[in-house]
């Protein structure tokens, strides 16, 4: 009996480790998306701030968010650890982070350094940014929701329906981190808050862009991989202006383009066939 005694304990010892161990890694998907989130907190404040530095810090704080958002879902897979709560927990963020953050960032670096801001003409570009800014996120949460209502695209785990909400914000981030100095021409803000609201459209669209979610990361990758995967890390480092803004600005004409390749392709095919 005392033997039996003294397997217990340690059995129950195990057991309460265990325990402990699995809430600890429930938290680890969490704490990414906390960080996910602080960037986007800390990007609106940098944004409302303002300054030449500001708009730059603003936008490399929603790069790390999109950092941060792609580890807390993978994280959460690899270590059988997600959960309804974490699902909801990560799209409100993401509302933060890629909603109001670029948003508002936006809108501050297109129309707050215009010249003659008590003007009329600076004014109804005011308002017109309001309201671009304000479709972006609404796009944006609206996205969310639908994603989290549907999923991937149907039959296919490979594509988005709508553009990424991270994919939107990183475009305007790109562009702020690329110029840096905000936006002193009046045709060029009006441009400016036409894209930010083309990217709130294509966010809500049925365009499918391509997920990366059948990329192999956890598996062996030949050598030669690993090089260019160094090799484009190191260049991203190094021009990150011209980078970023480039492969940001690829993937949203990348989707579109693939987008009527697909129609002209159904519609040749149909065409064949009646």
């Amino acid at each position: 009996m005392a033997e039996f005694e003294q397997q217990e304990i340690p059995f129950k010892e195990r057991r309460l480790r265990s325990t402990k161990l699995r809430r600890g890694i429930f938290l680890l998907p969490s704490m990414f998306t906390v960080a996910n989130l602080l960037c986007g907190y800390y990007a609106c404040v940098a944004s409302l701030t303002g300054g030449f530095d500001q708009f730059d810090r603003a936008a490399k704080a929603i790069g790390f968010a999109i950092l941060f958002d792609s580890l807390d879902g993978r994280v959460a897979r690899m270590t059988g650890t997600t959960s309804e709560f974490g699902v909801q927990f990560d799209s409100l963020a993401d509302v933060v982070s890629f909603g109001v953050a670029p948003a508002l960032m936006a809108y501050a670096w297109g129309v707050r350094s215009l010249p003659g801001q008590d003007t009329l003409a600076v004014e109804q570009i005011s308002q017109f940014g309001w309201i671009c800014c304000l479709t972006f996120l609404i796009c944006c949460a609206w996205r969310l929701a639908r994603f989290n209502v549907q999923g991937m695209a149907p039959g296919s785990s490979k594509y988005f329906v709508g553009l990424p909400t991270p994919a939107a914000a990183g475009v305007i981030a790109a562009f702020v981190h690329g110029l840096k100095t905000p936006i002193h021409d009046e045709r060029w803000a009006m441009g400016w808050l036409v894209l930010a609201a083309v990217l709130g459209v294509l966010m809500t669209s049925t365009v499918r862009y391509y997920s990366f979610k059948d990329v192999p990361w956890t598996r062996r990758q030949p050598s030669l991989a690993i090089v260019l995967l160094c090799l484009f890390v190191a260049v991203v480092w190094k021009y990150s202006e011209v980078v970023l803004t480039l492969f940001a600005s690829s993937y949203v004409v990348g989707g579109l383009v693939l987008q009527i390749v697909r129609a002209l392709r159904h519609r040749v095919a149909s065409s064949r066939t009646a």
